[in-house]
């Protein structure tokens, strides 16, 4: 029996296989930006999900640091430190939509789509930051192949 201030669901596991379904569909959700599951596990994940991203706009070494060991995944930490954040800029709270999609054909389990509430100019933005890593890869390159040449000339 559920004491009366636990708001969230056992998931019928013990806390170390409940923490791991999380934190793979917490992955999925920050990889794919849309996850299908049961209901119950939906609405687990997403109170999970807008407290990370709360961190991730906060950012510093801590919270950035506490993302990677919820998430376990560095490529999902880093998309959601780096790219996914630039959607939720106009956003204080409410970063996933649940939305039901029907009945699982085998059990009837009730099934829900999580997706991100990303801003309508989120695409423009990633364009942006991937424009402006390009640029600074550029730079970086062309002071290295100064270096060497400059390197070269005072050797002889």
């Amino acid at each position: 029996m559920h004491s009366h201030y636990h708001k969230t669901s056992k998931l019928s596991r013990k806390s170390g296989p409940r923490e791991a379904v999380i934190k793979g569909l917490l992955e999925s959700l920050v990889l794919y930006e849309s996850i299908e599951t049961t209901e119950a596990k939906a609405k687990a994940v997403k109170p999970v999900f807008d407290r990370l991203v709360t961190k991730a706009k906060k950012g510093g070494l801590h919270n950035i640091r506490t993302i990677h060991a919820q998430l376990g995944s560095k490529v999902a930490a880093n998309k959601l430190v780096q790219e996914l954040v630039l959607g939720f800029e106009s956003r204080p709270s409410g970063y996933t939509s649940l939305t039901p999609t029907g009945f699982r054909r085998g059990d009837a389990a009730p099934m829900m789509q999580v997706r991100l509430m990303l801003d309508a100019d989120f695409e423009d933005k990633i364009k942006q930051l991937q424009a402006d890593k390009a640029k600074l890869d550029e730079t970086k390159k062309a002071t290295k192949k100064t270096a060497k040449k400059s390197a070269k000339e005072t050797v002889k």
